[in-house]
């Protein structure tokens, strides 16, 4: 597996995993953090990585 298939794979299981709690974890309370932000969080995360390995697997050379 490349770097480029590898970031895109990554991505994506970040963005399922920050989607996942952003939608199901509503009304879940935990003293430090609330579930809903950090899901925000990781499906931005997930977007960027998945948009760096999309960019990697457009710019290798032929």
């Amino acid at each position: 597996m490349n770097r480029a298939s590898r970031h895109l794979l990554e991505g994506v299981v970040t963005l399922l995993a920050g989607l996942a709690l952003w939608l199901f974890t509503g009304d879940v309370e935990v003293p430090v953090v609330t579930p809903t932000k950090v899901g925000i969080v990781l499906m931005c995360v997930g977007g960027a990585q998945t948009a760096w390995g999309l960019y990697g697997a457009t710019r290798r050379p032929i």
